[in-house]
Protein backbone atom coordinates (compact mmCIF):
# COMPACT_ATOMS: atom_id res chain seq x y z
CA UNK A 1 0.00 0.00 0.00
CA UNK A 2 2.97 2.23 0.57
CA UNK A 3 4.14 2.27 -3.19
CA UNK A 4 0.66 3.46 -5.16
CA UNK A 5 2.48 7.19 -5.23
CA UNK A 6 -0.21 8.11 -2.58
CA UNK A 7 -3.51 7.45 -4.92
CA UNK A 8 -6.29 7.20 -2.90
CA UNK A 9 -8.17 4.30 -3.21
CA UNK A 10 -12.25 4.08 -2.84
CA UNK A 11 -14.13 1.36 -2.53
CA UNK A 12 -18.10 2.37 -4.40
CA UNK A 13 -20.08 -0.77 -2.53
CA UNK A 14 -21.96 -2.70 -5.55
CA UNK A 15 -25.74 -2.92 -6.22
CA UNK A 16 -27.69 -5.30 -8.07
CA UNK A 17 -30.25 -5.08 -10.93
CA UNK A 18 -32.56 -7.34 -12.51
CA UNK A 19 -32.93 -5.63 -16.20
CA UNK A 20 -35.42 -8.07 -17.02
CA UNK A 21 -33.09 -10.70 -18.03
CA UNK A 22 -32.28 -14.67 -16.86
CA UNK A 23 -29.22 -12.79 -14.89
CA UNK A 24 -28.51 -10.20 -12.08
CA UNK A 25 -25.83 -8.28 -12.00
CA UNK A 26 -23.41 -6.41 -9.68
CA UNK A 27 -23.96 -2.64 -11.04
CA UNK A 28 -21.08 0.03 -10.31
CA UNK A 29 -22.53 3.71 -11.01
CA UNK A 30 -20.14 4.76 -14.53
CA UNK A 31 -20.80 8.67 -12.87
CA UNK A 32 -19.65 7.62 -9.46
CA UNK A 33 -16.87 5.39 -10.38
CA UNK A 34 -15.74 9.10 -13.43
CA UNK A 35 -16.23 11.46 -9.88
CA UNK A 36 -12.88 9.59 -8.31
CA UNK A 37 -11.16 8.84 -11.46
CA UNK A 38 -11.45 12.35 -12.37
CA UNK A 39 -10.27 13.89 -8.77
CA UNK A 40 -7.48 11.96 -9.25
CA UNK A 41 -8.28 8.95 -6.43
CA UNK A 42 -8.42 5.35 -7.40
CA UNK A 43 -12.48 3.37 -7.84
CA UNK A 44 -13.02 0.00 -7.03
CA UNK A 45 -15.72 -1.76 -6.57
CA UNK A 46 -17.07 -3.70 -3.61
CA UNK A 47 -18.96 -6.88 -4.42
CA UNK A 48 -21.29 -9.13 -2.09
CA UNK A 49 -19.95 -12.45 -1.47
CA UNK A 50 -23.50 -13.86 -0.89
CA UNK A 51 -24.89 -15.47 -3.55
CA UNK A 52 -28.21 -14.41 -2.55
CA UNK A 53 -29.33 -11.20 -2.95
CA UNK A 54 -30.73 -9.82 0.40
CA UNK A 55 -33.06 -7.02 -0.28
CA UNK A 56 -33.82 -5.15 2.97
CA UNK A 57 -34.70 -1.55 3.76
CA UNK A 58 -35.41 -0.61 7.95
CA UNK A 59 -35.17 -4.76 8.75
CA UNK A 60 -31.54 -5.48 7.63
CA UNK A 61 -30.52 -6.49 10.97
CA UNK A 62 -32.97 -8.97 9.81
CA UNK A 63 -30.28 -10.66 7.20
CA UNK A 64 -26.90 -10.15 9.59
CA UNK A 65 -26.63 -13.36 10.33
CA UNK A 66 -26.39 -13.70 6.61
CA UNK A 67 -23.97 -11.63 5.39
CA UNK A 68 -20.43 -13.10 4.61
CA UNK A 69 -18.40 -9.94 6.66
CA UNK A 70 -15.14 -11.56 6.95
CA UNK A 71 -14.71 -11.05 3.24
CA UNK A 72 -16.49 -7.92 3.37
CA UNK A 73 -13.78 -6.86 5.85
CA UNK A 74 -11.42 -7.77 3.24
CA UNK A 75 -12.75 -5.98 0.74
CA UNK A 76 -12.79 -2.86 2.71
CA UNK A 77 -9.27 -3.20 4.04
CA UNK A 78 -7.85 -2.32 0.63
CA UNK A 79 -9.82 0.77 0.60
CA UNK A 80 -9.33 3.99 1.99
CA UNK A 81 -12.84 5.53 1.93
CA UNK A 82 -16.06 3.94 0.74
CA UNK A 83 -19.56 5.33 -0.99
CA UNK A 84 -22.58 4.23 -0.89
CA UNK A 85 -24.46 4.36 -4.16
CA UNK A 86 -27.84 5.42 -5.09
CA UNK A 87 -30.48 3.19 -6.15
CA UNK A 88 -34.18 1.74 -6.18
CA UNK A 89 -33.36 -0.71 -3.26
CA UNK A 90 -31.17 -1.50 -0.58
CA UNK A 91 -29.06 -4.32 0.76
CA UNK A 92 -28.77 -5.63 3.62
CA UNK A 93 -25.00 -5.41 3.78
CA UNK A 94 -25.13 -1.55 2.68
CA UNK A 95 -26.35 -0.96 6.57
CA UNK A 96 -24.07 -3.46 7.85
CA UNK A 97 -20.94 -1.58 5.77
CA UNK A 98 -22.18 1.77 6.92
CA UNK A 99 -22.03 0.33 10.42
CA UNK A 100 -18.58 -1.35 10.00
CA UNK A 101 -17.32 2.23 8.22
CA UNK A 102 -18.84 4.41 11.72
CA UNK A 103 -17.33 1.89 14.16
CA UNK A 104 -13.83 1.92 12.54
CA UNK A 105 -14.16 5.55 11.68
CA UNK A 106 -13.54 5.00 7.19
CA UNK A 107 -14.90 7.71 5.74
CA UNK A 108 -17.91 7.30 3.62
CA UNK A 109 -20.58 9.17 1.25
CA UNK A 110 -23.55 7.89 0.88
CA UNK A 111 -25.67 9.41 -1.85
CA UNK A 112 -29.00 8.32 -2.40
CA UNK A 113 -30.60 5.33 -1.32
CA UNK A 114 -26.54 5.50 0.37
CA UNK A 115 -27.76 8.19 2.78
CA UNK A 116 -30.86 5.82 3.75
CA UNK A 117 -28.06 2.89 4.53
CA UNK A 118 -26.36 5.06 6.81
CA UNK A 119 -29.16 6.19 8.54
CA UNK A 120 -30.53 2.58 9.05
CA UNK A 121 -26.85 1.11 9.69
CA UNK A 122 -26.97 3.48 12.90
CA UNK A 123 -30.58 2.52 13.77
CA UNK A 124 -32.51 4.90 11.97
CA UNK A 125 -35.44 4.55 9.97
CA UNK A 126 -37.19 6.34 6.49
CA UNK A 127 -40.37 6.77 5.03
CA UNK A 128 -41.99 7.15 2.07
CA UNK A 129 -42.17 11.09 1.04
CA UNK A 130 -45.64 12.35 0.19
CA UNK A 131 -45.37 13.99 -2.98
CA UNK A 132 -42.76 12.04 -5.61
CA UNK A 133 -44.30 13.44 -8.14
CA UNK A 134 -41.60 16.91 -6.81
CA UNK A 135 -38.88 14.86 -5.75
CA UNK A 136 -38.77 11.99 -7.99
CA UNK A 137 -37.35 14.21 -11.17
CA UNK A 138 -34.63 13.98 -12.31
CA UNK A 139 -30.54 13.36 -12.43
CA UNK A 140 -29.10 15.89 -14.45
CA UNK A 141 -30.77 19.09 -13.82
CA UNK A 142 -31.85 21.35 -10.90
CA UNK A 143 -34.68 20.59 -9.30
CA UNK A 144 -34.84 22.25 -5.59
CA UNK A 145 -32.71 24.67 -3.58
CA UNK A 146 -31.60 23.23 0.34
CA UNK A 147 -30.55 25.43 3.36
CA UNK A 148 -27.21 24.15 4.98
CA UNK A 149 -26.54 24.22 8.85
CA UNK A 150 -23.13 27.06 9.20
CA UNK A 151 -22.24 25.14 12.17
CA UNK A 152 -22.01 21.58 9.54
CA UNK A 153 -19.33 19.88 8.43
CA UNK A 154 -21.04 19.82 4.85
CA UNK A 155 -21.13 23.82 5.25
CA UNK A 156 -17.49 23.97 5.17
CA UNK A 157 -17.08 21.85 2.10
CA UNK A 158 -19.63 24.28 0.05
CA UNK A 159 -19.05 27.67 2.13
CA UNK A 160 -22.56 28.08 1.14
CA UNK A 161 -25.52 28.52 3.25
CA UNK A 162 -28.04 28.17 0.28
CA UNK A 163 -27.19 25.58 -2.99
CA UNK A 164 -29.09 23.81 -5.95
CA UNK A 165 -29.29 20.45 -6.18
CA UNK A 166 -30.52 17.86 -8.67
CA UNK A 167 -33.58 15.17 -6.78
CA UNK A 168 -34.68 11.59 -7.53
CA UNK A 169 -35.94 10.04 -4.86
CA UNK A 170 -39.10 8.47 -3.53
CA UNK A 171 -37.90 8.13 0.15
CA UNK A 172 -36.13 10.22 2.76
CA UNK A 173 -34.51 10.17 6.42
CA UNK A 174 -37.33 9.91 9.09
CA UNK A 175 -34.86 8.97 12.54
CA UNK A 176 -31.13 8.47 11.83
CA UNK A 177 -29.83 8.65 15.78
CA UNK A 178 -26.34 9.72 16.45
CA UNK A 179 -26.63 11.63 13.70
CA UNK A 180 -27.30 15.40 12.95
CA UNK A 181 -29.65 16.52 9.87
CA UNK A 182 -27.85 19.53 8.70
CA UNK A 183 -29.42 20.65 5.45
CA UNK A 184 -33.39 21.03 4.25
CA UNK A 185 -35.45 21.57 0.81
CA UNK A 186 -38.14 23.59 1.19
CA UNK A 187 -40.69 20.65 2.41
CA UNK A 188 -38.58 19.77 5.29
CA UNK A 189 -36.63 16.75 3.42
CA UNK A 190 -33.27 16.00 5.09
CA UNK A 191 -31.17 16.24 1.83
CA UNK A 192 -28.00 16.00 3.99
CA UNK A 193 -26.74 13.89 7.30
CA UNK A 194 -23.48 13.82 9.21
CA UNK A 195 -21.88 12.55 12.56
CA UNK A 196 -19.86 16.11 13.19
CA UNK A 197 -17.34 14.05 15.00
CA UNK A 198 -16.32 11.75 12.23
CA UNK A 199 -13.63 12.72 9.61
CA UNK A 200 -16.22 11.90 7.08
CA UNK A 201 -19.61 10.08 7.52
CA UNK A 202 -21.65 11.98 5.04
CA UNK A 203 -25.29 11.17 3.44
CA UNK A 204 -26.74 13.29 0.61
CA UNK A 205 -30.23 12.83 -0.83
CA UNK A 206 -29.11 14.34 -3.99
CA UNK A 207 -27.00 12.71 -6.48
CA UNK A 208 -23.39 14.93 -6.81
CA UNK A 209 -22.06 12.10 -9.68
CA UNK A 210 -24.35 13.84 -12.17
CA UNK A 211 -23.76 17.24 -11.79
CA UNK A 212 -20.02 17.51 -10.34
CA UNK A 213 -18.56 18.34 -13.89
CA UNK A 214 -20.43 21.40 -13.98
CA UNK A 215 -20.87 22.26 -10.57
CA UNK A 216 -18.29 23.36 -7.80
CA UNK A 217 -20.27 22.73 -5.14
CA UNK A 218 -21.09 19.15 -6.01
CA UNK A 219 -17.37 18.13 -7.18
CA UNK A 220 -16.09 19.84 -4.06
CA UNK A 221 -17.48 17.19 -2.01
CA UNK A 222 -16.17 14.47 -3.97
CA UNK A 223 -12.79 16.39 -3.41
CA UNK A 224 -13.23 17.00 0.27
CA UNK A 225 -13.80 13.44 0.85
CA UNK A 226 -10.88 12.34 -1.63
CA UNK A 227 -8.52 14.90 0.93
CA UNK A 228 -9.70 12.92 4.35
CA UNK A 229 -9.19 9.56 2.91
CA UNK A 230 -5.69 10.75 1.71
CA UNK A 231 -5.26 11.75 5.42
Amino acid sequence: MENRNKKVIIGIVAKHINNNQSKINSLIRDEVKQAIFDNGGIAIGILSPNEEILYAGNDWKDYEGKIRKEEIIDELNLCDGVILQGGITCEAYESWIAKYCYDNNIPILGICAGQNAIARGLGGTTFKISNPEKHDKSFDEYVHSIKIDKESKFYSITQKEEIMVNSRHKNSIEECPRLNKVAFCEDGYADVIEDPNKDFYIGVRFHPESLYKKDENMNNIFKAFLEICKN
